[in-house]
C-alpha cells in the first residue's frame, strides 16, 4: 500500500472545535507535519512561538507576502494570519503529509495552489446556539472581538459547499473519529 503525501486543511468557524480536532489527528499520526501559520496577533498565554504560531510584527509580515513566501494570507480583526509556503516545502521533501488548521477563505486559497494535494475538511458546529456558548465558554474574546466573530459565521457556514467534506462537531470524539477515517481514506487512495 502505498501512502500519498497530502495537504490536509481543517477549517470552519471560531469555536467549531478545528483545532482540538487538528491536535487529536497529530497525536495520531506521527508521521503528519503541522503547517504552524504566522500571525502578527498577541500570543495568548497558553501559546508557543513557533509551535502554535510564528508570532511576527506586520512589518515582517508585509514583507512576507511582498516575497510570495505565503501561500494564503488575510487580515482578520485587524491581524494577520497567513500559512508559509516553507511549511509544504518541507512536507513535501520529507514525503509527510500537512495539517493545517486554518480558517475558510485560508482553506479555500490553499485548494486554489494545490488543488491535486489539498484536501479541505469542513468542521461545522451543531448549530448556531452551541456555537455561540463554545465562543463564550472559552473566554478568551471581548465582547467585540466576539460580536465579530459570530457576524462572520454565516459566511463561513455558506462556504462549506465548496470543501471535499463536512464534518460535525457534536461529540468530539465522533468527530476526531470521522476526520481520522476521511484521512485514511485519503492517503491511501
Amino acid at each position: 500500500m502505498s501512502l500519498k503525501t497530502k495537504l490536509f486543511v481543517v477549517a470552519g468557524p471560531s469555536g467549531c472545535g478545528k483545532t482540538t480536532i487538528a491536535h487529536e489527528i497529530l497525536n495520531r499520526y506521527k508521521n503528519m507535519l503541522f503547517s504552524v501559520s504566522a500571525t502578527t496577533r498577541e500570543k495568548r498565554s497558553a501559546e508557543i512561538d513557533g509551535k502554535d504560531y510564528y508570532f511576527i510584527s506586520v512589518q515582517e509580515f508585509e514583507n512576507r507576502i511582498n516575497k510570495g513566501e505565503l501561500i494564503e494570507w488575510e487580515n482578520i480583526y485587524g491581524d494577520y494570519y497567513g500559512s508559509l509556503k516553507s511549511e509544504v516545502d518541507r512536507a513535501f521533501s520529507s514525503g509527510n503529509s500537512i495539517l493545517f488548521d486554518v480558517d475558510v477563505k485560508g482553506a479555500l486559497s490553499i485548494k486554489k495552489k494545490y488543488s491535486t494535494d489539498a484536501v479541505l475538511i469542513f468542521i461545522k458546529p451543531p448549530s448556531i446556539d452551541k456555537l455561540r456558548e463554545r465562543l463564550k465558554n472559552r473566554k478568551t474574546e471581548s465582547e467585540e472581538t466576539f460580536a465579530k466573530r459570530m457576524h462572520r459565521v454565516e459566511m463561513e457556514l455558506e462556504q462549506s459547499k465548496y470543501f471535499n467534506y463536512v464534518v460535525v462537531n457534536d461529540l468530539l470524539d465522533d468527530a476526531v473519529g470521522n476526520v481520522d477515517q476521511i484521512i485514511r481514506n485519503e492517503i491511501t487512495k
